[in-house]
């Protein structure tokens, strides 16, 4: 899979590997694809391709439990036969070698024969990994034939000796695989992201538009409105294909839609279509097509992704990791999956040890310092009265005294010493400095930056003398974003004191 790494990329939640199993199984081609691996044996025939002789076509699907009233039936009997060659599940033997291959009735043709492999017994016998494996191989060969042209196209390129002529097509293997990739990993961010689209099926649109039009364009242009709606109606060519597999829930465009609907009225859909107060209309919007990565799915381009390079992590594996692994990671985590993994991390640990380790590792004078001490905090908040004895162990800590002392005193403990002035400064430095950079200028900071300064008469002509690396950043953008201008002129002034004093 061919993507570029993402730094930022959320972290992913999982169900287990068996469970994940599970679904594989059942999911419509695998499962076919077993089937016929059980029916193969010496009665089975294969040409050079190690495809079913085309006689054998009716057996394969009436095997499948199609029907000769079922007109798909061989199609799919076809597909699923190969996913259980391409997987491993039969094993198949070429025409010519040795004594095995057969010659159809006239002798005109030779055939070879197929028998169920050995990774077959891995279905039932082997650990829920195994059948992932045998999965994910099948999904490679899904995700191959679903960047080949559909039949139609293929018809309409054909020379007059015919031969596909590529020209005619404009058919391009490689572009083809880095576009349906492409896609693929759109879809799984825009999953993962926590403000993103991950409790809802993506409007095809939306995701053909992320394909095509460049963020920083403005009104698209017709032309690239006909890219989008053309780009749109291959993904759904695709997905057609890539839902039996296990991989997506889709709702296809709406037949009548296409024959309606122009291509404006394409790349526009999802974004704002509905009533003319602006509101979604759930049914407008799906008559586009919808799309959601099923957890198996996720869990596949997650594969692809971390073959290719991508750094793709899932909530859990920094379980048997150290406090410090544990919040340089879940520092660049959205709130909500960072909790997750701390959850988790915490779940194996006895507490008090725990709340040292994460104390300890909430420590340090570096950029990243200010955001591990709010996740620290974060993982601190569930605890209970046994780990007083650690929070207060640091009471005296000119870094985690501040939090120490927030910590003891929402539980109410007696006897929590008042901090003094200049602890005050630098945690409120150090809490601004760690909102800025876990969620950077939001609405909500400005109420924050007022509420830490107007309790403390004169806090800009004490707080740029406060010895923390991130004092002049934290000034600069308390004189942006301070909802008071007068504060916010005043922490201006401080910001440009405190850089001088740093030089």
């Amino acid at each position: 899979m061919s993507a570029e790494p993402h730094p930022t990329l959320p972290p992913v939640r999982l169900p287990s590997d068996a469970e994940l199993a599970r679904h594989a199984l059942v999911a419509p081609l695998f499962a076919r694809a077993v089937r016929l691996a059980r029916w193969a044996g010496p009665h089975t025939r294969v040409d050079a391709g190690g495809e079913l002789a085309a006689a054998q076509l009716p057996e394969a699907a009436a095997a499948l439990g199609f029907g000769p009233a079922d007109e798909e039936g061989p199609m799919l009997a076809s597909q699923a036969w190969r996913v259980a060659v391409d997987t491993g599940l039969v094993d198949v033997t070429d025409p010519g070698d040795g004594d095995d291959g057969a010659g159809d009735e006239d002798g005109d043709e030779e055939y070879g024969t197929a028998v169920p492999g050995e990774d077959l017994a891995l279905v039932t016998g082997g650990a829920p990994g195994d059948v992932l494996g045998l999965w994910l191989a099948a999904l490679d060969t899904v995700l191959a034939d679903a960047a080949v042209p559909d039949l139609d196209d293929l018809v309409d390129a054909l020379d007059e000796g015919g031969e596909i002529d590529f020209d005619r097509l404009d058919w391009n293997p490689s572009r083809e695989a880095d576009f349906l990739d492409g896609v693929l990993a759109n879809l799984y961010l825009l999953t993962v992201s926590e403000h993103g689209a991950s409790d809802g099926p993506i409007p095809l649109p939306v995701l053909a538009a992320s394909m095509v039009i460049p963020e920083d364009m403005g009104e698209p242009t017709d032309a690239v409105l006909e890219q989008v709606s053309e780009a749109m109606m291959r993904l759904d060519d695709q997905f057609r294909q890539l839902e039996p597999i296990g991989l997506v829930e889709f709702r296809p465009v709406d037949e009548a839609l296409m024959a309606e609907a122009d291509d404006e009225e394409f790349a526009a859909a999802g974004s704002t279509p509905g009533s003319a107060d602006g509101e979604a209309d759930d049914e407008d919007v799906s008559r586009y097509g919808l799309v959601r990565l099923t957890p198996l799915g996720l869990y596949g381009i997650r594969a692809r992704m971390l073959e290719a390079g991508v750094t793709a992590p899932a909530v859990g594996e920094l379980a048997d990791k150290g406090a410090d692994a544990l919040l340089d990671a879940v520092s660049g985590y959205p709130e909500g999956a960072a909790q997750a993994e701390i959850e988790q991390w915490l779940s194996g640990r006895e507490l008090p040890d725990a709340v040292a380790e994460l104390l300890a590792a909430a420590r340090g004078a570096d950029e990243g310092g200010p955001l591990r001490r709010l996740r620290c905090q974060q993982a601190l908040a569930p605890a209970g009265p046994e780990a007083e004895r650690a929070v207060r162990a640091v009471l005296d800590d000119p870094e985690l005294g501040g939090l120490a002392r927030v910590w003891l005193s929402e539980r109410g403990v007696a006897d929590v010493p008042a901090p003094d002035g200049a602890m005050v400064f630098w945690l409120t430095v150090d809490t601004i400095a760690a909102q800025l950079a876990a969620d950077g200028e939001t609405a909500e900071l400005p109420l924050l930056m007022r509420s830490l300064t107007e309790h403390h008469t004169g806090f800009f002509d004490q707080v740029w003398r406060v010895d923390h690396p991130a004092t002049a950043y934290v000034l600069e953008a308390m004189g942006r974003m301070h909802p008071d201008k007068k504060a916010a002129k005043e922490a201006r002034k401080a910001a440009f004191k405190a850089r001088s004093r740093q030089t």
